[in-house]
């Protein structure tokens, strides 16, 4: 593969952005989806690419997406590409931009799009385009939209919200006293009121009130801490991650709290595994359980009787929750002429009218006409955890971090430790400045500075 570079941006430095500098061996990888060709369908067609992560139910919600799409706009051809979740999809990105055979639309984390726009690697969208096809910032969730920024220029178009939640058993939390009379949950104020929460449910269940995954899944460990800590006002990564400002009280007051559910007062499993933790909550062995919400389809497959709410405002606080969202982009391509981004954009605002089938994964439409519609609003349990999008905290920006990222790992493992008894909360807290601190000091494989 012959290789051509967005302007200012090197080979290395793109891969490093991604934290990649060292897969220089991957190019040999840049086989089918990235070399695909496109057929078109006649002289006034528009062929595009568009490069996903999504399989399972998700990938069968785009690909619905995407086939009602193309019934609708005969003159644009979607070859549409999935590829593996995580750092594999963000590497063969990379690749395809650097490669000059770009995708002319892709998905990506909103948590990785700081990392993405710093590497030259997306193009920034004219307002005059989002304009021309309704993409304009009050038409979507206000922290999902600010999100899609970087440098003050828009990179993204955001899909959905996916927060951290609380699924609640119906039945479980029934025998315990906790719904209302209209059979939802009873609002649970303040750390003392989840505690006396899971203890009705534990009495119910006869061991644990509810569970997060606190060993094998460091992701979620983090998305845990993160919405404990965010409450508190607590921050992690400053100045684009070059700055360590953890909140040494914040953090020990937010770990010692997990570790109280967990080894001190047992109403949450200490050492459980992703696979434990859906067999506890589908057989009614706990009543709540913390995970995001694209678990819904699991325990809806699995005719579990459960709903779904917000993660309580436990300390009193602005109300704060981890979240993430998918967003569209236009990766960057020199080539791309005004017919192309035209076709590209109209594209994305298709995907977009069409989601409310994205919904049924559990994720939040960010396009605010898809929310705020009857049909949205009847969705259940959806509809119950829309505050949790417009409350969301996304990953601090960091070359290292983002979805999938080092950053996610280091905090989550260290959070499971805490919950799994085998760290002190202050312990926990001095590992991670260390751990941090040596990728903070990095220089940022972006142009050879952090800026």
């Amino acid at each position: 593969m012959t290789e051509s570079y967005p302007k200012g941006t090197s080979r290395r430095a793109a891969l490093g952005a991604l934290g990649l500098a060292g897969v220089g061996a991957l190019t040999a990888g840049c086989g089918s989806p990235i070399a695909a060709g496109i057929a078109g369908t006649g002289p006034d067609a528009t062929s595009l690419t568009y490069w996903n992560l999504f399989t399972g139910g998700d990938g069968i919600n785009m690909v619905a997406m995407t086939d009602r799409f193309r019934a609708r706009h005969h003159n644009v051809h979607v070859d549409a590409v999935t590829l593996a979740w995580g750092t594999p999809y963000y590497t063969k990105l990379a690749l395809a931009v650097i490669g000059d055979r770009p995708p002319d639309v892709a998905i990506t984390h909103l948590s990785r799009l700081p990392t993405l726009a710093e590497g030259n690697l997306v193009e920034p969208l004219r307002p005059a385009d989002l304009t021309a096809h309704g993409l304009t910032g009050d038409r979507f969730t206000a922290a999902a939209w600010r999100k899609g920024q970087v440098g003050g220029a828009q990179y993204a178009v955001p899909l959905d919200t996916h927060p951290f939640v609380m699924f609640y058993r119906t039945d479980v939390c029934a025998k315990a006293g906790l719904l209302d009379g209209s059979g939802k949950l009873k609002p649970i104020e303040g750390t003392d009121g989840l505690v006396a929460a899971l203890s009705a449910c534990a009495k119910v269940t006869g061991g644990y009130g509810g569970v997060v995954n606190v060993n094998a899944d460091p992701a979620t460990c983090w998305r845990w801490f993160d919405t404990l800590y965010g409450q508190l006002g607590g921050q992690v990564l400053a100045d684009n991650g070059t700055r360590i400002v953890l909140d040494e009280a914040k953090a020990e007051k937010a770990l010692s709290f997990a570790r109280e559910l967990t080894v001190q007062r047992k109403l949450m499993p200490s050492n459980i595994d992703g696979s434990g933790v859906t067999q506890l909550f589908a057989s009614g062995k706990v009543g709540l359980l913390f995970d995001g919400e694209w678990q819904i389809p699991t325990y809806q497959g699995a005719k579990t009787p459960f709903s779904v709410a917000p993660v309580p405002n436990l300390f009193g606080g602005t109300y704060h929750c981890f979240a993430d969202s998918h967003a569209l982009i236009l990766p960057r391509n020199g080539r791309r002429d005004a017919r192309r981004r035209d076709a590209s954009l109209t594209l994305v605002r298709g995907l977009l009218d069409n989601s409310l089938i994205w919904a049924k994964g559990g994720h939040i439409p960010a396009f605010r006409e898809i929310q705020d519609s009857a049909t949205f609003r009847r969705m259940e349990p959806q509809s119950q955890y829309v505050p949790a999008a417009k409350a969301a905290i996304y990953d601090p920006a960091g070359w290292y971090s983002g979805a999938g990222s080092d950053f996610e790992n280091i905090m989550g493992f260290a959070v499971s430790a805490v919950e799994a008894g085998q760290l002190h909360p202050a312990a926990a807290i001095a590992q991670l400045r260390r751990k941090l601190a040596d990728y903070a000091s990095r220089p940022a494989p972006v142009g050879g500075t952090n800026s």
